[in-house]
C-alpha cells in the first residue's frame, strides 16, 4: 500500500501540475477575445484585414475565432484532473452525502473502477484514432481562410484524458489504501481524498422544537410589525 500512496502521489503532482500551467490560459484566452472584438470596430485594421485575406488567402478575423475556441478547449481538456482532484466538479449526493465515510470511499471506487477509468482508456483511444485521421487527411478549419492543422487541438483529446486519467488512477489508489491499509495508510489517504461529504465537512444545523417555534414566533412578529407600520402610513 504504501508504494500504491506514493505512486499516487506522484500522479497527483503531475495532474495538478499540468492543471495549474493550463490554467494560465485563461489570461491568453480573455486577450484574444478583447483584441477581437476591439480590432473590428477600428476602420483601419478591417480595412487591412480584408487586403490580408485577398492577398494571402487567410483571414486574421476567423484565425482569432479558430485560435479562441483552440485555446479554450486546451484551457478545459487539461484541467479535468485537476479539478477532479480538488472536487470542484458537479456531483449529485443524493444517496452518499449522508453515508459513512467508509462506504463513500466505496462508492468513488466502484465508480472509478467501472466507469471512469474504462471510459478514459477508451476515450484515449478514440482521440488517437481522431488525431491521427486529422493528420493523415491534413484537416484544416471548416471555414477555407481560418487556422489549419486542426490535428493539433484534437491531440490535446488525447492529452486531456490521459490528464484525468492519471488523476483517477491516483484517486483509486488512495481509495484502495483507505480500504485495505493499515492505520497509518488509512490516515494518509483520507487526508488527500477530498470528495468527502458529511458533518465534518459540512457542518448541518439541527434546531430543536423550540428553537424552531421560536423562530416562527419571530417571523410572525416581523410581519405583524410591517402591517402595523404600513398601516399607519396610510
Amino acid at each position: 500500500m504504501d508504494a500504491l500512496l506514493s505512486l499516487a502521489n506522484v500522479l497527483d503532482r503531475i495532474s495538478r501540475g499540468v492543471g495549474k500551467f493550463a490554467s494560465w490560459l485563461i489570461l491568453l484566452l480573455i486577450f484574444l477575445i478583447m483584441f477581437d472584438v476591439v480590432t473590428r470596430k477600428i476602420d483601419f485594421i478591417k480595412e487591412r484585414s480584408a487586403n490580408i485575406t485577398i492577398e494571402y488567402g487567410f483571414s486574421v478575423s476567423f484565425i482569432l475565432q479558430d485560435f479562441q475556441w483552440h485555446v479554450h478547449g486546451a484551457l478545459l481538456l487539461l484541467t479535468f484532473g485537476f479539478g477532479y482532484l480538488r472536487n470542484a466538479h458537479v456531483r449529485v449526493d443524493i444517496f452518499r452525502e449522508n453515508v459513512s465515510r467508509r462506504k463513500q470511499v466505496w462508492i468513488e471506487f466502484m465508480g472509478l473502477v467501472i466507469c471512469a477509468v474504462p471510459f478514459l482508456a477508451l476515450m484515449i483511444w478514440f482521440s488517437w484514432v481522431m488525431t491521427s485521421s486529422s493528420f493523415s487527411q491534413g484537416e484544416g478549419s471548416e471555414s477555407q481562410v481560418g487556422l489549419g492543422w486542426r490535428f493539433i487541438i484534437k491531440s490535446f483529446l488525447i492529452w486531456g484524458f490521459g490528464i484525468a486519467l492519471l488523476a483517477a488512477l491516483a484517486t483509486l489508489f488512495r481509495c484502495m489504501a483507505y480500504l485495505w491499509g493499515n492505520d497509518e495508510q488509512r490516515a494518509i489517504a483520507e487526508e488527500h481524498l477530498q470528495f468527502f461529504t458529511d458533518v465534518e465537512v459540512l457542518p448541518k444545523i439541527e434546531l430543536t422544537e423550540e428553537e424552531i417555534a421560536a423562530a416562527a414566533a419571530a417571523a410572525l412578529d416581523d410581519g405583524a410589525n410591517d402591517g402595523t407600520n404600513g398601516g399607519s402610513s396610510t
